[in-house]
């Protein structure tokens, strides 16, 4: 767990967001426009949630993924988002007991 990296991430409105919707897809998605839920959600279903360029998004993932809060895999050409619980979880100790 690279805290530095967490910080970082989770410095951006943006990125927060993203935590937020990915925590509760199904408050923000139909199940339709993600056909179900069980790989995460669509890249491109996160974009139109955060109103930005593809590739303004796909920084912002970037940042998250690279950060080890979300995990992304593929099916075919779309990738499929979702949160990393357990580092999550992680952070959070680490919150706890230091600060």
């Amino acid at each position: 767990m690279d805290i530095d990296l967490i910080f970082k991430a989770l410095a951006n409105p943006t990125r927060r967001q993203i935590l937020e919707w990915l925590k509760s897809p199904e408050q923000f998605l139909s199940e339709e426009q993600c056909r179900g839920f069980n790989r995460g959600v669509c890249a491109g279903n996160i974009e139109k949630l955060g109103n930005v360029s593809q590739s303004t998004m796909s920084n912002h993932l970037s940042v998250l993924q690279q950060a080890g809060l979300i995990q992304a895999e593929k099916y075919g050409q779309w990738s499929y988002f979702s949160r990393n619980e357990v580092l999550i979880q992680q952070y959070i100790e680490y919150l706890k007991n230091s600060l």
